[in-house]
C-alpha cells in the first residue's frame, strides 16, 4: 500500500477532499498532515478519524526538519499540497504568515519529496519513479479580469494581494522544480469553492450566520464583484482526476462555470432561507448592509476550465443552484446543533 501525504486535510477544501479519497482510492494510505491553526478542525474529518487507512499528524510544513522526519517515516509516494494561508483581508493585515506557509511551506514540501524521490535531476530512484508532487492553488494569481474574458492556462501571473502573490510564488516555484529537476508535479488552480465545511469568516457562511444570528450582513462595496463558484466536492473530483491522468509539469484550471457577483449570491442565500426557516417578520433581505470595500479588491474571476475538461473529462456535476440549496442545508443543520 503507498503512503501519500494531503497537508491542509483539516481545512475547507482539504476536509472534503480527504474522505472523498479515503473512500476511492483503497490501494493509499493517507496521512493527513494539518497545523490546526484557526481555520483547520479536526471535527471536519470526524467520518474518517478511525478509518485503517488513514492518520492524522499535527505539524507545520514550515519546520524543516520535522516535514524531513515525517518523509523519513512513511516514505510518501505522492503529495496533495492543499495548506495554505488563505484569507484574503487576514493577508492584508499580516502578510508574514502568508508569506512563510504559502512560499518556504511548499518549498521544504517540494525540496524534502526531492531528495527522497530522486537521484539526481531527471533520474528517479526506481521505488519512485511515478512519484508525483499535486500543488492546489487558486485563479486570484492571474489578477483581475474586466467584464469580458477568462482565465486560461496560459494567462499571465498578476497577483494583487499579498495572499494570491504569495500563492503564485509558491506556483512559480513548484514550475521550477518541474524544469530543472524534472520532477513529476502537477498544478491547479481553481476558482471560488462554496460548500460543506467552509471556514465562518468566508462569504457564503458570513451571510447564512449573520443572517441567522438577526446581524447586518456586510457586503463590500458596492456588491459588484464577480466570482466563478465551484462546489467542492466538484473541485476535488478534478484535483483526484489531475492528480491521476494529469501530464507531469502542466497546470490544469478547475471552474464551475457560474459566474455571480456578490449582489446575487447574498440574494439568492437569503431567498432561501426564507424558504427553509423564515425569520416572525420582514425577511432577510432587510439584513444586507453595504461596507467600505477591501483594499485591491480585484472585480471579476472567471475560469475556463476547457482544458481538463477535454483532455482529461472532468465535468462540474453541481450548478450553483443546486450547490448552494445543500451549502445552505448543512450549515443549517450546523449553526442549530
Amino acid at each position: 500500500m503507498k503512503h501519500i501525504l494531503v497537508t491542509g486535510g483539516a481545512g475547507f477544501i482539504g476536509s472534503n477532499f480527504v474522505p472523498y479519497f479515503v473512500e476511492n482510492n483503497p490501494d493509499y494510505h493517507l496521512v493527513n498532515l494539518d497545523a490546526l491553526t484557526y481555520a483547520g478542525n479536526l471535527d471536519n474529518v470526524k467520518e474518517v478519524e478511525t478509518h485503517p487507512r488513514y492518520t492524522f499528524v499535527k505539524g507545520d510544513i514550515c519546520d524543516s526538519n520535522f516535514i524531513k522526519e515525517l518523509f523519513d517515516t512513511y516514505q510518501f509516494h505522492d503529495v496533495i499540497h492543499f495548506a495554505a494561508e488563505s484569507h484574503v483581508d487576514n493577508s492584508i493585515s499580516g502578510p508574514e504568515a502568508f508569506i512563510k506557509t504559502n512560499v518556504l511551506g511548499t518549498f521544504n514540501l517540494l525540496d524534502t519529496a526531492r531528495k527522497l524521490w530522486m537521484a539526481a535531476p531527471n533520474q528517479y530512484h526506481e521505488e519512485f519513479k511515478n512519484a508525483r508532487f499535486h500543488h492546489v492553488s487558486t485563479d486570484e494569481v492571474y489578477g483581475t479580469l474586466g467584464e469580458t474574458g477568462l482565465f486560461e492556462e496560459t494567462t499571465p501571473y498578476a497577483p494583487n494581494s499579498p495572499y494570491s502573490a504569495s500563492k503564485a510564488g509558491s506556483d512559480l516555484i513548484v514550475r521550477s522544480y518541474f524544469h530543472t529537476y524534472g520532477m513529476n508535479v502537477v498544478t491547479t488552480n481553481c476558482s471560488n469553492n462554496y460548500g460543506p465545511k467552509q471556514h465562518d469568516e468566508k462569504l457564503i457562511p458570513t451571510i447564512i450566520r449573520k443572517a441567522l444570528q438577526g446581524e447586518n450582513i456586510p457586503i463590500y462595496g458596492d456588491g459588484k464583484n464577480v466570482r466563478d463558484w465551484l462546489y467542492v466536492l466538484d473541485h476535488c473530483k478534478g484535483i483526484e482526476l489531475a492528480f491521476k491522468k494529469g501530464v507531469a509539469g502542466e497546470t490544469y484550471n478547475i471552474g464551475g462555470r457560474n459566474e455571480r457577483n456578490n449582489l446575487y449570491i447574498v440574494d439568492t442565500v437569503c431567498a432561501i432561507l426564507n424558504e427553509l426557516k423564515p425569520k416572525a417578520t420582514g425577511k432577510y433581505q432587510d439584513q444586507i448592509t453595504f461596507v467600505t470595500d477591501r483594499p485591491g479588491h480585484d472585480l471579476r474571476y472567471a475560469i475556463d476550465a476547457t482544458k481538463i475538461e477535454t483532455e482529461l473529462g472532468w465535468k462540474a456535476d453541481e450548478n450553483f443552484e443546486s450547490g448552494i440549496k445543500k451549502t445552505i442545508e448543512w450549515y443549517l443543520k450546523k449553526f442549530q446543533a
